[in-house]
């Protein structure tokens, strides 16, 4: 479990603040406010995990924060300590501007003790106004119910909004500094595949690395890429990956030679982006320095269509394996990578991935299925969760392996988890209900296999897309629900009308009393591209979150009102939650903007 990105994981920063009066008053607190802010240390490093596996570390100030000289060594701690999160805890009064945490690049959050013998809630409100006022929003948390001064536990409520905090904070930490690869540019004038470097600068903190796809080209014909792992890899994918059914008339199916020649090349392709993405050591000891460094990108996409898949085999294969949880050396961290190049369906695979710790499924927001169009196709009816109409979700390329369901709970449900919890087994069963069907060569002519199955059993998952707005900027979009199966005969009818040699997973949105949800019909006409990035579990609550820390406002969600956690500077945008976030998000701009 090792972080494989250039630059250290960030820091969770604990500032415990308190009452500055000595001769009595902020001795009587020392020892209280202390127990907070290592309560608060112990619930976070004993949760939250990062995608690497790494487990979350905590800092907390050396000593409590009564002015503005205990604020400045606490910062200068945290600066030396790598700290990418601040959350300030207090159960007292304190002199709210003395204290704050000013730096404006650190997502922050205060902690007010609700407790009656000391004012928390006060300075809470106090440093919350503070904060406002200043333009440095912060998290408001406090407990429903009063607690007693000497109680060190943390309430539920309490809990959860911490942890959605640190969560959604340590995932924009994260990004920042890391680059979006893009290899190749724009696939068949799909706008998301336009790569914008202003957006990634200003509101993620990223690069963008552009790499003509011909670099990969060099590398296959130089040579540059490591042979024994190549070997390993091709070995592997015999054992592991069974051929499909091949989509194309006899006369002009592929000759088995090609096919082979299809397999090495998909093969070298999938080491040659996983090295353009982070590098390679191997590299430097075959005399490549340069090539041995990578682009240290977090997330990336392939072109792909046209230019390189009318002449070469697509890049299917790759971006299946590079998004799974697993390749020929065993379990790992999966990557983020977008067929297509399509960078705004790439972020929010990368949201969910670092809120998560999961793979993503990349698809195509391909059809809306009313349950009449099914009855007339099929002659069956939809049931359960399915009643109301399902979305089929399909795309030649990014789908993850993890995305056949397989993996499974202690009670047998399935689940997609984190690479250090699926067992080889649950990794062997992906394999075994994948099928890599030949390429169809209408689309792609220079050939290629993509992967091939269903989505099996019911899974909470969340789609979201990030799209682009001329005069507005970025908007998220995020729509909860479940994955859901059909019975075998309806899954086929319904697949055969598309492309079946394609990764499928049937999705039904949560209905919710707003218009971009009150059907699932409506879902699928209020979603604002082509694609959409779905996550396992329902994760809306966190992406607000996450959002309103890159000032990204929401334009259509189903999640429960109650469980909305933005910064409480939101709140003085008025009264409407969404109108407010949009206000909010215009008026402090992009954080690296």
């Amino acid at each position: 479990m090792k972080n494989r990105l250039i630059g250290r994981l960030p820091k969770v920063g604990i500032r415990p603040v308190i009452d500055g009066r000595e001769r009595g008053v902020r001795e009587s607190l020392e020892v209280q406010t202390m127990n907070m802010a290592k309560a608060a240390a112990q619930l976070i490093e004993e949760n939250l995990r990062f995608p690497s596996g790494e487990k979350v570390e905590c800092v907390i100030a050396d000593t409590t924060i009564g002015g503005v000289a205990d604020a400045a060594k606490c910062a200068d701690k945290f600066n030396k300590e790598g700290v990418g999160v601040s959350l300030t805890v207090t159960p007292c009064w304190c002199y709210g501007t003395e204290v704050m945490d000013s730096d404006p690049l650190l997502p922050k959050a205060v902690w007010g003790f609700n407790g009656t013998e000391r004012p928390g809630a006060v300075y809470l409100a106090a440093a919350l106004a503070g904060y406002t006022q200043k333009g440095l929003p912060a998290f408001g948390i406090y407990g429903r119910d009063v607690q007693d001064a000497g109680d060190t536990s943390i309430p539920d409520d309490v809990k959860e909004k911490v942890l959605r905090f640190v969560k959604a904070a340590l995932a924009s930490a994260q990004m920042k500094g890391k680059s979006y690869l893009s290899i190749g540019y724009t696939s068949m004038g799909i706008a998301g595949s336009m790569v914008d470097a202003n957006f990634f600068q200003d509101y993620l903190g990223m690069r963008t690395e552009f790499v003509e796809s011909v670099e990969l080209i060099r590398r296959m014909e130089e040579g540059i890429y490591d042979k024994e792992e190549y070997n390993k890899a091709l070995n592997w994918v015999k054992d592991n990956c069974e051929e499909g059914i091949d989509p194309n008339e006899n006369e002009k199916q592929s000759s088995r030679e090609r096919k082979v020649w299809e397999w090495e090349t998909v093969v070298k392709m999938t080491l040659i982006c996983r090295d353009l993405m982070i590098g390679n050591p191997k590299l430097a000891e075959m005399g490549y320095g340069e090539e041995a460094k990578g682009h240290n990108a977090i997330t990336g996409g392939f072109q792909g269509q046209r230019q390189w898949t009318d002449y070469y085999p697509n890049a299917d294969f790759p971006e299946a394996i590079l998004n799974s949880s697993f390749d020929w050396n065993g379990l790992r961290e999966a990557f983020v990578f977008a067929t297509e190049n399509d960078s705004l369906n790439a972020v929010p695979m990368l949201f969910g991935h670092l809120l998560t710790n999961t793979a993503q499924i990349f698809s195509d927001v391909r059809t809306f299925w009313s349950p009449e169009a099914v009855k007339r196709v099929t002659g069956k009816e939809l049931t359960g969760l399915a009643k109301d109409g399902i979305i089929h979700l399909i795309n030649s390329g990014s789908t993850t392996l993890d995305a056949t369901a397989q993996q499974k709970d202690a009670d047998g449900n399935p689940i997609m988890k984190p690479y250090w919890d699926i067992t080889e087994g649950e990794a062997q069963a992906c394999l075994d209900n994948t099928r890599w069907c030949p390429a169809n060569l209408g689309y792609f002519r220079g050939g290629g296999f993509s992967s091939q199955f269903k989505t099996a059993g019911q899974m909470p998952v969340t789609m979201s897309r990030v799209n682009l707005v001329k005069g507005q900027g970025p908007v998220l979009q995020i729509a909860e629900g479940w994955t859901v199966e059909l019975p075998d005969d309806v899954h086929k009818a319904l697949d055969q009308r598309t492309d079946p040699t394609w990764p499928t997973t049937w999705f039904v949105p949560r209905l919710a009393d707003n218009d971009a949800f009150k059907d699932v019909y409506s879902v699928m006409a209020n979603w604002g591209a082509n694609h959409g990035a779905i996550s396992y579990g329902h994760i809306g609550a966190d992406l607000i979150t996450l959002a309103s820390i890159l000032r990204i406002p929401v334009c259509m969600h189903n999640v429960d009102e109650k469980d909305i956690f933005r910064p409480s500077a939101w709140a003085s945008f008025g009264m409407d939650k969404e109108a407010s976030d949009y206000k909010a998000c215009e008026n402090y701009g992009p954080m690296y903007g």
